[in-house]
């Protein structure tokens, strides 16, 4: 037995790639957590309409794929694009666009997890962590939920543990009984529980919401901050997210 994969419990949890490698094998559906910002995102555009085509990196093939699927690359923050990274540039989409998300962090879990074999993987946040775990509650199925956490010195750095990666997780966790938790699922559904009051705050205190207020997107913290606003179940079909409830 791994240590590390409590398969008798049927939700899990854990972080970062290697944690994805630990239990996506094992579970029939995978939940990807990345609150600043890649599965905000991809909540806020999918709630105004918008289709959204995750990619690994951005680099000169997300051009060539953004082409390939008569898409729109979404650039950097800090860039002139329309669409970036930033929650708030995605709740300016509409009806019929077509927004490829590059990311090397829950871009890349995603499909981390599609080539694992699960059934489903699907994209929560504090916005959707509710309706995502109501999704699955009642259901039959094992789930791992997987927190992406941040990195130390760029996007090949170490993991860093991201308290807005782990009271999203929470926020889905809490949505089960918590005898299917495992003891690590049950310690993230316990810090939102202690966190929802004030999650605004929370997320605006942390590391990743202060490096994004002193950068000038407080508005991208504000809206990940926006706790069970959304009722979309993000399911990775293919290359691209749709809602599983739609």
């Amino acid at each position: 037995m791994n240590p590390a994969n409590p398969s008798e419990y049927r939700v899990r949890f854990d972080w970062g790639p290697m944690g994805l490698r630990t239990i996506a094998p094992h579970v029939d559906v995978v939940v990807i957590v990345d609150v600043l910002s890649f599965t905000t995102c991809v909540d806020v555009a999918l709630g105004r309409g918008a289709e959204v085509f995750p990619y690994k990196m951005n680099d000169g093939t997300a051009l060539e794929f953004a082409e390939s699927v008569d898409a729109e690359l979404a650039g950097g923050r800090d860039g002139d694009d329309k669409f970036s990274l930033s929650p708030a540039s995605l709740a300016q989409a509409s009806v019929g666009d077509r927004i490829v998300l590059p990311s090397p962090n829950g871009s890349a879990l995603a499909f981390g997890a599609a080539d694992a074999g699960a059934r489903e993987v699907v994209a929560a946040c504090v916005r959707n962590g509710a309706a995502v775990g109501s999704a699955f509650a009642d259901d039959d199925v094992t789930v791992g939920v997987v927190a992406a956490g941040e990195r130390w010195n760029g996007s090949t750095g170490p993991l860093r543990v991201a308290v807005e990666d782990l009271l999203g997780a929470g926020a889905v966790l809490s949505m089960f009984d918590r005898l299917d938790l495992s003891p690590e699922a049950r310690a993230a559904a316990a810090a939102w529980h202690d966190a929802e009051p004030d999650i605004l705050d929370r997320l605006r205190d942390s590391a990743s919401g202060q490096e994004l207020i002193d950068r000038g997107w407080p508005d991208d913290v504000t809206l990940a901050a926006q706790a069970h606003v959304s009722d979309l179940v993000p399911v990775l079909q293919g290359d691209r997210f749709t809602d599983r409830t739609g």
